[in-house]
């Protein structure tokens, strides 16, 4: 007895031992492909058709035989046949001014051929090219008018001139909004804008460019601190962090990250936006940010945030395109021709989005009650296939990742139904923060703190009014123009992007 025990403890110990050898096998594949196709494959998030088509009704694969085996695609999967769209012709919008070129016949040519009497004129064949016209430079002159009294001699008086963004400065307000919207919102840094410049006959250093957009930065800041008591004031408040590099920052090396807090509301169509710049990551930032005023934070899984919920007594909410992303970078790395718990996963919140759509444009009243008639009957179906799920897949494989972070956030995942204020995800402070990352590839770094903060406050203006439908360039021409003559908060409030009336 004692010999086929120990038989019996040796052979359950070989079989944990070649169960860890192949789940490490399994990762170790699968940072293989995970690396190629960060290399080679597509960044997009979106699944096909056919492949959710396998599990339209995601329920069905729960039970513990299906829920634990791949689907092989060994019947043939008929596929809609492409047909191809004709794209629309390109229309020229009608508020565009027109410049007419008449081509006429000579006068030899409007007599007729067959009986010599002279042509008249019927009409024409009209066709539009869409022109450009380059940037062009002009010189704003102010001249300050001055009258004296003819009489006494004594008595001088120069008309006064309404404050300009940088006194003495030869930068105009549309100056300083063309430059920042290279910059900010098309990405293109200063040293790339001075050969613009140069190209068009003018020479600007890049250090007065700089200069010019810290001191703009710093202009705005009173405008800066509406938005944010806007978005304080909202019932959801939108987080999210990314990295920049400060090169001169005190007790810090160059190459160290810092960070961009941003801080957005995206309620009854009036968008705010506020980026902010901090050395570092800690859980002190949100700790700074926030108050016992706010009601609920939609942010992603980073804990640095639950200090913050926890002292001010914040409802935090989970996001599900990233619980979906970490689902869709495991079914990238299935075998082809395979469905298994991943597709079963997006299946199941591709039902919870279906859902967000129908109901976007409801109150959130009806919003709440659609939430807790359709969603909720099928985040239980999650939770059930979730706790049967898990204890079957290796926790450090891509899936077993995914299935971990759905746990973990579980609790704050279904937060969403209980309010038909809350949003289902995160992404709109995504999409506000992207173009961020991307200007970040091509300017690099921040030369120092004050330049990164004005950075920030630039950024926050042109994502906001990018967020409320407005031209970056007219509403930055518009601030840069009135901020510096404005001397009340009521004044400084007409310039929110919802109330300014652009000229």
């Amino acid at each position: 007895m004692n010999d086929a025990a120990t038989l019996q403890q040796e052979n359950e110990q070989l079989k944990a031992l070649l169960n860890d050898k192949d789940s490490y096998i399994q990762q170790l594949e699968e940072a293989i492909k995970s690396f190629r196709r960060k290399q080679f494959g597509s960044s997009s998030e979106k699944v096909s058709a056919d492949q959710i088509q396998l599990f339209n009704e995601a329920e069905a694969g729960t039970d513990d035989e299906s829920a634990d085996s791949a689907v092989s695609l060994t019947e043939p999967v008929v596929v809609k046949g492409h047909t191809r769209q004709k794209k629309p012709r390109i229309t020229i919008p009608d508020n565009y001014p027109r410049e007419e070129i008449v081509h006429d016949l000579c006068d030899a040519e409007k007599i007729c051929p067959h009986d010599g009497a002279t042509l008249n004129l019927i009409g024409s064949e009209d066709h539009e090219q869409l022109d450009v016209i380059p940037a062009r430079i002009k010189v704003l002159r102010h001249r300050r008018l001055k009258y004296a009294c003819p009489c006494c001699q004594g008595y001088l008086v120069t008309a006064a001139k309404p404050k300009q963004p940088i006194e003495k400065s030869i930068a105009s307000p549309g100056l300083l909004a063309y430059i920042a919207v290279q910059k900010y919102c098309d990405a293109l840094p200063l040293y790339r804008q001075t050969a613009m410049f140069k190209r068009l006959g003018i020479e600007l250093d890049r250090t007065n460019l700089s200069n010019w957009m810290m001191k703009a930065g710093s202009l705005v800041q009173p405008l800066i601190n509406l938005l944010q008591e806007r978005i304080l004031a909202t019932p959801v408040v939108h987080l999210d962090e990314t990295t920049v590099q400060v090169l001169n920052e005190p007790d810090k090396a160059a190459e160290s990250k810092s960070y961009m807090w941003l801080m957005a509301s995206f309620v009854n169509n009036q968008s705010a936006i506020v980026f902010q710049y901090a050395p570092t990551r800690s859980q002190s930032i949100p700790l700074a940010q926030l108050d016992e005023s706010i009601q609920a934070i939609m942010v992603d899984g980073y804990e640095g945030y639950q200090k913050a919920c926890d002292t001010y007594g914040i409802e935090r909410l989970g996001c599900w395109a990233h619980a979906r992303r970490k689902f869709v970078d495991a079914q990238k790395l299935q075998a082809k021709g395979k469905a298994g718990k991943s597709d079963q996963a997006i299946a199941f919140i591709q039902k919870l989005y279906r859902i967000e759509a129908a109901i976007k444009d409801d109150p959130p009243d009806k919003r709440y009650q659609l939430r807790q008639q359709q969603a909720k009957p099928i985040l239980d179906k999650i939770d059930s296939w979730l706790q049967k799920s898990l204890p079957n897949v290796p926790p450090k494989t891509a899936l077993g990742k995914a299935l971990q972070y759905l746990h973990n956030q579980w609790p704050r995942l279904i937060r969403y139904v209980e309010n038909g204020h809350y949003p289902i995800d995160n992404n709109p402070a995504e999409n506000a923060i992207r173009p961020f990352a991307i200007g970040r590839k091509n300017w690099l770094f921040a030369q120092s703190q004050a330049g990164a903060k004005a950075s920030a406050n630039l950024y926050s203006l042109v994502e906001t009014a990018k967020a409320n439908g407005l031209n970056p360039y007219a509403y930055l021409k518009q601030v840069f123009e009135v901020l510096p003559n404005a001397e009340t908060v009521e004044a400084i409030e007409t310039l929110l992007p919802w109330k300014v009336n652009l000229k």
